[in-house]
């Protein structure tokens, strides 16, 4: 018996050196760190009565505070505090319950050995029994969100029956968030982090994040950045270094999540390795993805600065798959060649002809994301644009004004000038002038202007429906927004006198002067003085607009072949001056003078030509494209002006296209300049066409 005794006390106390009573620091993942005894009550009696009642310790080590987190080089790391070794016990750290030392135990009783074995075998089963009749069932995101209304009902479910995996539970409460208003929530989201669960959840999160599923930590992940958690906290740079560790378990659909995720989260040391490993792992598997949808979720979000090779790569096995696309896939495309700056002329083409053939309720967002996608690529399909403007034009009275408005901004920014759809929304306009907003009075002014649009007689009842309409805005218009507006009438040549005297005061031209984009200001507050005085010269003798001097014009490209071939047309350079500088700050590349009926031409050299009384100036502009709206002659807003100025200074305008001259060889550029200078009546005899190179 006291073998027995001096046994069981030599297990008591190895048992005591197992479970001391140090210190032991918990980790949160959110913030601090605080010590705590967690077996300051522990003692042998305790022990003993466990024993007897078949009852098993297990100690809590986890606090409610806040862990410490200091960035060092974009990275967050921990400072001051080292790894404690904790110790769950839920079974008894002992070789053997309750077993006796063979050294200290000479006779062996067979059947209390028995019996003991017994009780031992039963307890256990007793206890594997019921630890699983408490087990509580795994539980998926979406039944979480079916049953809960709020973010806290989720975080209390958690707290009566935690389940594995964590993010089950992360991923309903993103789900909820979602579809609640923007102001709920805001207030469901405070209140989650005041929840006295949300620390466990956490904490959970990071002690599953080596086993769980991959996918689960990724939509852990995406879930905890989208609710807020802040990226510098070490549950989230955990999650991000466990990761990059297991980025070789990603799958096809994994990708995407990935890429998806990485895109939201701002840069960091974390950020940074795992886009790059994304980035390695892409160029690896592009060939193996199958799901052309998953195809276009890497693409968008892979990043503009990737290297151009992966782009390339990534464009080919879009191709690859075009046999694949639905309408859907190639109206996103546009979006996702934008995202990741790649222009691809082959497949926009592509995917516009399947847009346009498939055109009819394609929503408005679609139609916005394509044409802003087009700007910022670059990229001008007048068939997809046309198709667009058609169909918005023929339903016309399902779209909502501020939408048509929008549509043409946008087709503005393109250089389309979609004729049909403008002509609907004046008539709409002069039908309904009080439909108009402030904002949208000058986005329409803006456009018309821009695309110098006419419709015929109705031309006068639109621009004065928009000048009513500019009236009832006054009072509450600020003085940049009413140049605007002045700008876009006097391109359009008409000046509604109410909203030209308010600009006109000196306060207001004083604001615009020392306030805003004064250089801007200054501009167009040049463009409405010439306009003033070269179309509108009664109003101009009343007034008076002090204005600094404009900025000398840039200097222009000059083309040798034009100037070639002038020369031969014209018997050498002194039949035509060149850089010629005008009033008003206008420039034209050459001047030419000739007799009203365009037969025959003035020698600058000549001195006589000055009292000539048929003598008629002609100026010679070499365009680019730009100047036109998109494939046609129709001259845009401010060149129009230039133009309509040019002829009331007395000037003959004399139009060059760049693009056309440059595929052209010398003796065809005189041809083409011979026949746009000389009247078709006329027969000039006394040209000198030889050469002068």
């Amino acid at each position: 018996m006291n073998n027995k005794a001096g046994s069981f006390l030599w297990n008591l106390r190895q048992f005591s050196t197992l479970v001391s009573r140090s210190r032991t620091l918990r980790l949160c993942p959110l913030g601090f760190c605080k010590a705590k005894n967690v077996h300051s009550n522990w003692n042998s009696r305790n022990l003993l009565n466990d024993f007897d009642s078949g009852m098993q310790p297990s100690f809590r080590y986890f606090s409610r505070d806040v862990f410490l987190l200091k960035s060092v080089d974009d990275c967050t790391q921990t400072k001051g505090v080292s790894n404690a070794a904790v110790f769950r016990f839920d079974r008894i750290l002992c070789p053997r319950r309750l077993s006796f030392d063979a050294k200290h135990s000479c006779v062996s009783d067979g059947t209390a050995d028995n019996d003991l074995k017994k009780v031992t075998i039963y307890r256990a089963s007793s206890e594997d029994a019921h630890s699983k009749e408490m087990k509580p069932n795994p539980v998926s995101h979406r039944k979480l969100a079916q049953e809960c209304n709020s973010l806290s009902d989720v975080l209390d479910m958690f707290s009566r029956a935690p389940t594995f995996p964590s993010s089950n539970y992360f991923s309903a409460m993103w789900t909820i968030a979602r579809r609640i208003p923007d102001d709920q929530r805001r207030f469901e989201i405070q209140l989650m982090f005041r929840h006295p669960a949300f620390n466990q959840l956490c904490e959970h999160a990071m002690r599953e994040a080596k086993m769980m599923h991959y996918s689960h930590l990724l939509f852990s992940l995406n879930a905890i950045v989208k609710l807020g958690v802040p990226q510098n906290t070490l549950m989230v740079q955990t999650l991000l270094r466990i990761i990059q560790e297991r980025i070789n378990e990603c799958d096809e659909k994994d990708l995407s999540v990935l890429s998806t995720v990485l895109e939201t989260m701002e840069p960091c040391a974390n950020v940074h390795a795992l886009r790059a490993g994304l980035q390695i792992l892409v160029d690896q598997q592009v060939w193996k993805i199958e799901h052309v949808f998953i195809l276009q979720t890497v693409m968008k979000y892979i990043g503009k600065d990737t290297s151009v090779a992966l782009k390339k790569k990534l464009e080919m096995k879009a191709l690859k798959e075009l046999d694949k696309f639905s309408v859907v896939n190639s109206q996103h495309m546009f979006e996702v060649l934008a995202a990741m700056n790649h222009r691809s002329v082959v497949l926009l083409n592509e995917c516009s002809k399947m847009v346009t053939d498939n055109i009819h309720g394609c929503p408005f967002k679609v139609l916005v994301s394509i044409l802003q996608s087009c700007k910022d690529l670059r990229y001008q399909n007048e068939n997809l644009f046309k198709s667009i403007a058609d169909y918005v034009a023929t339903t016309f009275d399902i779209w909502k004004l501020k939408q048509v408005v929008f549509l043409l901004i946008l087709f503005e920014n393109l250089n389309f000038r979609p004729s049909d759809l403008m002509d609907k929304l004046m008539e709409k306009i002069m039908e309904e002038p009080e439909s108009l907003n402030m904002k949208s009075i000058l986005a329409v002014l803006h456009v018309y202007s821009s695309f110098n649009h006419v419709c015929g007689s109705q031309n006068k009842e639109f621009l004065e429906a928009m000048a009513s309409a500019l009236t009832g805005c006054l009072h509450h218009m600020s003085s940049e927004n009413l140049l605007n507006a002045l700008y876009s009438f006097c391109i359009m040549n008409y000046f509604p006198l109410a909203p030209l005297n308010q600009l006109l005061k000196n306060n207001v031209i004083n604001e615009l002067l020392t306030s805003g984009d004064v250089k801007k200001n200054v501009h167009k507050l040049h463009v409405l003085n010439t306009c003033l005085e070269l179309d509108n010269t009664a109003y101009h003798k009343a007034v008076h607009i002090p204005l600094p001097q404009p900025p000398p014009p840039l200097p222009l490209y000059q083309n040798p072949k034009i100037e070639k071939a002038l020369s031969r047309i014209l018997g050498g350079e002194g039949g035509f001056s060149k850089n010629v500088q005008l009033p008003h700050n206008y420039h034209i590349d050459f001047e030419i003078r000739m007799d009203t009926n365009r037969s025959q031409v003035f020698s600058f050299s000549d001195g006589n030509e000055a009292s000539a009384t048929n003598m008629q100036r002609g100026a010679v502009l070499c365009v680019p494209k730009c100047v036109y709206c998109l494939n046609s002659s129709h001259p845009r807003g401010l060149f129009a002006v230039k133009m309509r100025h040019l002829n009331a200074m007395g000037f003959h305008v004399i139009l060059v296209h760049n693009w056309e001259l440059k595929k052209l060889k010398l003796e065809d550029a005189v041809t083409l300049l011979k026949n746009k200078i000389y009247s078709v009546e006329a027969h000039p005899t006394n040209i000198n066409l030889e050469s002068t190179n």
